[in-house]
């Protein structure tokens, strides 16, 4: 037969497990959303950098097609790669912030799950401050377990 602390043991290692899982799965989410992320903004620059690359060769085409200075077909496609560049630039940043608060916000969780199983955990050994009183008193005197 199991003696009480056995149980209680037991039922501390089971939260205890239960808050592992929760926040391996909990550190996993946080990680694959960084790096979509992370991946969506890399996408972002490069299709800025290819938008911009295409601009400044059909800007060349152009000179080369007429023989004569396109210079303000080269100044517009310099502004609208400029542009491009920035865009990619702006969109990568607001990855990287979307990133840092999903997790920001995974790390409080896992907090909050980490708090309720050490709660279950002080709770099953009756060290939650109240209600094990009773217990306590409805054991025979003279035996502990």
């Amino acid at each position: 037969m199991a003696s009480h602390q056995d149980e209680a043991r037991y039922k501390a290692g089971e939260a205890k497990g239960q808050a592992q899982e929760k926040t391996g799965q909990m550190m996993g989410k946080g990680q694959e959303t960084a790096e979509a992320a992370k991946e969506k903004a890399f996408e972002a620059k490069d299709k800025g950098s290819e938008t911009a690359q295409s601009a400044k060769e059909r800007a060349q085409e152009g000179t080369k097609k007429t023989g004569r200075s396109m210079q303000g077909t080269a100044e517009a496609a310099k502004e609208k790669a400029s542009r491009a560049a920035q865009s990619a630039g702006d969109t990568a940043q607001a990855g990287k912030e979307k990133t840092g608060s999903v997790l920001q916000k995974a790390g409080e969780q896992v907090k909050s799950v980490a708090a309720g199983a050490a709660n279950a955990v002080k709770s099953s050994l009756g060290m939650a401050g109240g209600g094990n009183e009773e217990e306590e008193e409805a054991a025979p005197p003279g035996r502990r377990d």
